[in-house]
């Protein structure tokens, strides 16, 4: 059957191994089906169209994934090998290879543009203007916030001014900081504002991670990288964790928060109660 002139024939060895493609096969299905391991809940105005791109990535990659294993497995079962024949050569078939390649393009050309119009859509848009700012500083190995109080600006910080009781280093005697706030490991939003998050570090690459708004941006000690999105839902008892998705020393592990995204009488009753820096 070697040199594609005989009838080929089913062996043992080639139903076994189509059959444990077909297993393959029906377990892929059915964990895209039921979905048992997925994505945490989507709680982010973007985040949508995220899902939805990375959806029509994993259904175009499966279809092509259950044609080729299908495939396979059907030319092992079908086409054994006697242990007599002998191998040939032939040329290659360009027309096969030209119709392969142009679709093969033309279906990534079209995810690459669909993925770049996500890209744009949350990177090269400004923030509303109304959204809440808060300022996020990584370090090894928790995440500050810090918000400005009522005058809605933010008090001067230094890193020459960072102690163990000031971890941002937030210039106290600066007028607009006298009623900012200041929350380690706890970050608080409103639902249906926007949020304006400017990350920086203090020491390390870190990467600030909000899986259920799907938000991930490096924290880059010396810069100030802004980042926006648009709670849809509260947290409603639910814990929605805040990751570091860098690998940023020994205690990696333990770098976690929790976002909370609440009414308007919740989150001004939350503020009232945070001590202010003075």
């Amino acid at each position: 059957m070697a040199d594609g002139s005989g009838p080929g024939r089913v062996t043992v060895s080639g139903v076994v191994l189509a059959a444990l493609l077909l297993i393959l096969i029906i377990a892929s299905l059915y964990l895209f089906v039921a979905k048992p391991y997925w994505f945490p809940v989507l709680a982010s105005v973007h985040g949508g169209s995220i899902d939805s791109l990375f959806s029509t990535v994993l259904v175009v990659s499966g279809i092509v994934f259950i044609i080729v294993q299908g495939m396979l497995g059907f030319f092992v079962a079908r086409y054994g090998q006697s242990g007599n024949e002998r191998a040939s050569y032939w040329h290659d078939n360009p027309k096969a290879e030209a119709i392969l390649l142009i679709s093969t393009a033309v279906i990534l050309t079209i995810l690459v543009f669909m993925g770049q119009r996500v890209w744009a859509s949350i990177y090269f848009v400004d923030a509303p203007a109304d959204a809440l700012v808060i300022q996020v500083t990584g370090e090894q190995f928790s995440w500050n916030f810090h918000y400005p109080g009522p005058d809605g600006a933010f008090g001067r910080t230094d890193p020459k001014m960072i102690t163990s009781a000031n971890n941002i280093g937030l210039d106290r005697s600066d007028p607009p900081a006298k009623d900012d706030i200041v929350s380690v490991g706890e970050m608080h939003v409103l639902a249906g504002r926007p949020v304006k998050v400017r990350i920086r570090s203090k020491d390390v690459i870190h990467s600030f991670k909000l899986p259920v708004m799907r938000v991930e941006q490096d924290a880059i000690p010396g810069a100030d990288v802004p980042i926006h999105f648009t709670p849809i839902r509260t947290t409603n008892g639910d814990r929605w964790e805040i990751a570091c998705a860098q690998l940023c020393g020994l205690g990696h592990y333990r770098m976690r928060g929790q976002i909370f995204v609440e009414t308007k009488a919740d989150l001004q009753k939350w503020m009232a109660e945070q001590p202010k820096v003075q």
